[in-house]
């Protein structure tokens, strides 16, 4: 009996091992996607294999011939890649409208960072009153008040992708002080410190600007500062559209840097550019500078579009002392004739101590109008300030106070102000990410009320395509990482971000040869091609080229959100 058990005994790891290894043998899961090239988000170079998921996570990535699952994709000749991370979306408003994200999910997007300078919350009342009046085509009570409120709104209602937010400074400052240029009492300031407090500690992601535009522009840095300190107390991040992009551009990015190394906060610069011909040359000083800033320590990263052309509101023509106090307070200094004369005379001249879009363009032909709230303006969507003025017989600067004045929604408008060498440079930056500094649309229903830039449909699919395929910039594997791995850790995303055992199944299948954009500025509503599959949270939300209809999209926190 005694050798029997010996025996017995002896064999047991191996009995035990046999024992562990059937069940995953012969384990059913629920999606599997074999025979693909993976890039599994590291930036190393890919392998042929498979990749299965059981529920919403990655449960192996490898060969899964002996496995079987409910769906079973064919990658054959594709690329599966983790889901691409949008450093910069405006789907605030769109997501509400459609949650299916089709522009995005189409290119392999698969969650989308918001807030840029402003956010959905922290919001007063009459915060509220002024969104809900200011909108346009897109219609929607605001039954949230904080940040993450609107973030748990979103995914309750249903979103394709994953969302995620950082607070705007904008919307702190409108919050305590209010829309006039004036600095931020001690009491304000501390009433700014607790609202970010309360909003980090439910998972934001950190603390934004966009510093050429009211009222954040009106924030001094120390401000600024004093609240990048309280996000760095629950690991958030500070992210920047520079108080200048174009002839103060340097002195903006020491600014940046300044409150980075004060705050001991990581920072990343939005849409990293320099704008108006005069400036492209200072693209050179900036890469050397924030090369440098990293060498001595500083987390400082990037992001940017795959464009030269730049879009945001008319109102960025407009000197930033006539806006404040708010879009009404800008239309009556219109009305006032002494007050209209010194405006139209500092937009014709060139600026000392704001982002005037009106000379950076470089001529009234290079400003193109996509969007207008007012119907009575809508016809001239897709046509330039010259066109506008032409059609109107008005002087072009004449031409943006006037149809600022007539649309109190809002213009959209698209500047060309990059040049091409300065993109191509900016892609082979191993700290740069990506972004499409717009909002998720589709060709169809409300968003055909309005043009907009083709970066909505066609950044990430135009890195791929035209950057990637065609020039050969950086390698596809370099691509993917900088589309998924390395904003996931800038970001600190939980369990994102890469193909790996045990990670969040948000996951990409495209084809390395067809992929592309096919959004123009003329036709800008047009689908990106070449992505096959799309999984968000281990669902197939894009399904052979076509969405599924599924909303599996969740919203993200970040690292100092209460467990």
């Amino acid at each position: 009996m005694k050798r029997a058990t010996s025996i017995a005994a002896a064999f047991l790891p191996l009995l035990l091992c046999l024992a562990a290894c059937r069940p995953r043998a012969e384990a059913r899961y629920d999606i599997i996607i074999r025979n693909g090239t993976i890039y599994d988000g590291t930036g190393g170079p890919p392998f042929a294999g498979d990749v299965a998921v059981a529920g919403d996570r990655i449960a192996l990535v490898g060969d899964a011939r002996a496995l079987t699952a409910d769906r079973v994709i064919d990658a054959s000749g594709l690329a599966v890649a983790p889901g691409f991370i949008n450093m910069l979306s405006w789907s605030n408003e769109s997501l509400i409208a459609d949650g299916r994200s089709q522009g995005e999910i189409r290119q392999g997007v698969t969650t989308e960072i918001l807030g840029e300078g402003n956010s959905m919350g922290p919001l007063s009342p009459e915060m509220k009153k002024r969104l809900e009046a200011m909108q346009a085509d897109i219609r929607y009570p605001i039954t949230w008040t904080t940040l993450a409120e609107y973030l748990r709104f979103l995914e309750s209602k249903g979103v394709a992708p994953n969302v995620a937010s950082f607070i705007g400074a904008a919307t702190l400052r409108e919050y305590a002080v209010g829309l006039e240029d004036r600095e931020a009492t001690p009491e304000q300031l501390e009433l700014m410190r607790d609202l970010v407090r309360q909003e980090m500690a439910e998972g934001a992601l950190g603390i934004s600007t966009a510093l050429i535009y009211a009222p954040g522009s009106y924030a001094r840095t120390e401000e600024i500062i004093e609240l990048c300190k309280v996000a760095a107390e629950y690991r958030g991040k500070y992210i920047s559209h520079l108080r200048s992009e174009s002839d103060r551009l340097l002195e903006a990015l020491d600014e940046f840097l300044r409150i980075s190394r004060a705050a001991n906060i990581p920072a990343e610069i939005y849409h990293l550019k320099a704008a108006g011909e005069a400036n492209w040359p200072k693209m050179e000083q900036v890469i050397e500078r924030v090369e440098r800033a990293r060498r001595e320590g500083l987390r400082i990263t990037a992001d940017m579009y795959t464009y030269t052309a730049g879009s945001t509101g008319l109102e960025a023509c407009v000197p930033l002392w006539a806006q404040s106090g708010g879009p009404e307070a800008m239309r009556r200094r219109f009305r006032d004739p002494a007050l209209r004369r010194r405006i139209l005379a500092e937009m014709r001249a060139p600026a000392k101590d704001w982002e005037n879009f009106f000379q950076l363009a470089g001529s009234p032909e290079r400003i193109l109008l996509v969007s207008f709230g007012k119907e009575e303006l809508k016809p001239l969507q897709g046509k330039t300030l010259a066109e506008a003025a032409r059609l109107r017989g008005r002087d072009p600067a004449e031409t943006v106070l006037d149809l600022l004045g007539e649309d109190e929604k809002g213009i959209g408008a698209v500047y060309f102000l990059m040049s091409e060498e300065n993109v191509r440079r900016q892609i082979r930056l191993p700290w740069v990410s990506f972004c499409s500094d717009a909002a998720s649309m589709a060709p169809e229903g409300v968003f055909l009320r309005f043009s907009t830039h083709p970066r909505a449909y066609g950044s990430f699919a135009r890195l791929l395509g035209k950057y990637v395929r065609e020039e050969k910039l950086i390698s596809l594997a370099e691509a993917v990482h900088r589309l998924s791995g390395l904003p996931a850790q800038n970001l600190d995303l939980d369990r994102r971000g890469l193909l790996k055992e045990g990670m969040f199944a948000d996951i990409v299948v495209f084809d390395p040869e067809t992929i592309a954009d096919r959004a123009t500025y003329e036709k800008p509503h047009q689908y990106a091609v070449g992505v096959r599959h799309v999984l968000v949270n281990g669902r197939l939300v894009l399904e052979n080229g076509e969405h599924t209809g599924a909303l599996p999209g969740r919203a993200l926190w970040g690292p100092g959100k209460k467990r």
